[in-house]
């Protein structure tokens, strides 16, 4: 037996999830695509829950805002909360919270308990997300083995919001709109039984004092970013409430790097982030957040207001990106990952999507989906394989288990984050080409679906853009040569 084989032999009798590792594999992924799916499977869902509820068109933005905001302000909190009581213990809450708000949120019979049932959804997210990617990186150590493990979970972080689209627009035809939030009932009932029966809870022999001036500068400074990216499309970039808001959030981040650098227990330790490998991972999961949406948003109208495409239909016509992205990450990080490192594959993801995206741009009032837009999924969805499997992986890899959850935590913020930006700054620019191109001219039918379409087209440009700096950040962070682990995970205790 090898050094290595020995050391690995070693890691795997102190990890008491090493024997049940590919069920638990199947729980941690399950619960990732409930928190993932849930950011747009609600999504084909709000015409007929406005309809329902008789909420406004200017009402309707915070049945998505409100999870989102929850979600992304939340989750360096709760992602310490996992290192600090142990993953076990923070996933199975995580789990209960969602399944039972999601369960009142169904049961809605006003708009505001529909949108408080949201924003409590986004919490429970924010404390599951990160124990179930913080469970991953301590179970799966050996490198091969983890490989295929992060290639599975990056498949699902990168197809989950696909997966929303068709789930939704299949519950939204054939139930009804409540079953887009009573379905997390469904799924998170058997992953409670799952999660007890499988999972040992650990905790540090020693628990650090918990960094709260910390706590408050980062959370409410992700709620402040997040919130004024929601507040782009509907008051403007110039409104107080967007740019207040945005200043306001930069600088309670700063004031929380600050406090990192001096804090005794850092919520964030500096080190996890200043590593140029995760460093590079973290930024281009949030880049890459921000060109997605340029997929889902614009290309769902686009099927479905010009195409006329029905819900079912719109979710169907992204199963090929679905496939795409699982080959990708599934190959990348299980084959590419250990030989070549992150650094060529992040950068040619990144590239692969943005010529996905040139391809979306070319797309006109009368365009197919067998000549103009199916060529572009398959394209974009293995970019995106080759994006957020390697990076997912990079972004955990080398931290110590008492630092696992809140390195998991700042992946799954930089997601968030990354989204609610893409989504903010590519709507925007695609409202402002849409009344240029109506300057000046008669609004006939033809002529706003051509404006409709100039919109989507104008803000895939963007995204193309997007994607080629997130090229060049990936290429320029990412340090080249075969991925190996920096640090060895320090000694938990079981309880």
């Amino acid at each position: 037996m090898t050094a290595t084989e020995t050391i690995e032999a070693r890691a795997n009798l102190a990890n008491p999830h090493h024997d049940r590792r590919w069920l638990i594999l199947a729980l941690l992924g399950t619960a990732q695509l409930m928190v993932v799916l849930d950011a747009t499977v609600v999504n084909i869902a709000l015409p007929s829950a406005q309809k329902a509820l008789g909420f406004s068109d200017a009402n309707r933005q915070w049945i998505v805002t409100a999870y989102s905001l929850t979600f992304g302000s939340l989750l360096l909190l709760f992602g310490r909360f996992g290192d600090l009581f142990g993953r076990k213990r923070t996933l199975v809450i995580g789990l209960v919270g969602f399944g039972v708000i999601s369960a009142i949120g169904g049961a809605a019979q006003s708009f505001g308990v529909l949108v408080t049932a949201r924003a409590f959804q986004g919490a429970a997210g924010a404390l599951l997300a990160p124990s179930a990617l913080s469970l991953l990186t301590t179970t799966f150590t050996e490198p091969r083995e983890r490989g295929i493990a992060f290639g599975i979970y990056g498949a699902i972080a990168g197809a989950g919001g696909a997966v929303g689209l068709l789930l939704g627009g299949v519950l939204t035809e054939y139930l009804s709109w409540r079953w887009c939030l009573y379905v997390n009932v469904v799924i998170a009932v058997p992953a409670v039984f799952a999660a007890l029966a499988l999972l040992t809870n650990q905790v540090p022999a020693e628990r650090p004092r918990f960094d709260i001036p910390g706590a408050v500068a980062v959370s409410l400074g992700l709620f402040l970013i997040v919130y004024g990216f929601s507040q782009a499309e509907p008051r403007g970039w110039t409104a107080v409430e967007t740019l207040g808001s945005l200043i306001a959030g930069v600088i309670l981040l700063t004031v929380f790097l600050v406090i990192e650098r001096r804090a005794a227990h850092p919520l964030l330790p500096l080190r996890i982030v200043l590593d140029r490998n995760r460093g590079g991972s973290y930024l281009s999961v949030l880049i890459s957040g921000a060109g997605l949406f340029g997929v889902f948003l614009f290309l769902t109208y686009y099927l479905q207001k010009t195409l006329l495409y029905s819900p079912v239909t719109t979710g169907l016509a992204f199963l090929p990106m679905v496939a795409m992205i699982i080959v990708g990450s599934t190959t990348s990080n299980a084959v590419l990952l250990p030989r070549f490192g992150p650094k060529p594959l992040v950068p040619v993801g990144m590239l692969l999507a943005a010529l996905g995206m040139v391809i979306l741009a070319q797309l006109g009032v009368h365009s197919t989906y067998a000549g103009h837009i199916l060529p572009a999924l398959l394209v974009t969805g293995l970019g995106l394989g080759l994006i957020f499997a390697p990076s997912i992986n990079t972004a955990t890899l080398g931290v110590s288990q008492a630092d696992a959850g809140v390195a998991s935590a700042t992946v799954n913020s930089c997601q968030q984050v990354g989204g609610s930006i893409g989504t903010a700054f590519l709507n925007t620019i695609a409202t402002t080409a849409v009344t240029s191109y109506l300057a000046g001219k008669a609004l006939t039918p033809l002529v706003a679906a051509q404006a409709a379409v100039h919109g989507y087209t104008v803000a895939f440009w963007w995204a193309a853009g997007i994607f080629l700096v997130g090229a060049i950040v990936a290429g320029t962070l990412l340090r080249p040569g075969a991925a190996v682990a920096l640090a060895e995970a320090q000694p938990a205790v079981a309880v």
